[in-house]
């Protein structure tokens, strides 16, 4: 694989660049959201960690990939600027571990992963792979050329979306 682009915590990217690769690290209650659409070449990767920008306007503001309801729709248009159709684009959501909070008081990886369902309900979005919920880690990475969605849980073998 060529050049990797890493998306952090409550950030983006989106690449029409052959050859290159988007990849995000240490999924826990955050989801990520990839897109790819094969007739444009063009791939997008989103790292998001809440599920409400209302949570905090000024921050959603700043980082808008922060939030589900202010990330997913700059996530498709930066992929529509790049020149991928709605109706063409594969859709994979992972995380939404429950890690930190074992008594489920908060339950944040499940609100995000709520959230997003939501948001992609009313939007008319099919999901067309997912592997979300459980008490683990999931780095993942997307091929922008192939679509390619690999992934890694726990550091373990890497499996293919």
């Amino acid at each position: 694989m060529g050049p990797r682009i890493t998306v952090g915590v409550g950030d983006l990217a989106v690449s029409n660049q052959k050859g290159y690769e988007i990849v995000t690290h240490s999924l826990g209650s955050c989801i990520g959201v990839l897109v790819h659409d094969p007739s444009a070449g063009v791939g997008g990767l989103l790292h998001l960690m809440l599920p409400e920008s209302s949570l905090n306007p000024e921050r959603a503001r700043q980082q808008p990939a922060v939030f589900a309801d202010t990330g997913l729709p700059l996530l498709f248009k930066s992929a529509y600027d790049l020149g991928a159709k709605k109706g063409r684009m594969r859709v994979v959501v992972v995380g939404g571990s429950q890690l930190l909070d074992q008594s489920g008081r908060f339950n944040i990886g499940q609100r995000n992963y709520a959230a997003v369902r939501k948001i992609f309900w009313r939007n008319n979005v099919l999901i067309d792979v997912e592997d979300v919920g459980g008490q683990v880690n999931r780095t993942v990475g997307l091929e922008v050329s192939t679509g390619r969605i690999w992934l890694k849980v726990n550091s373990g073998e890497t499996r293919y979306l």
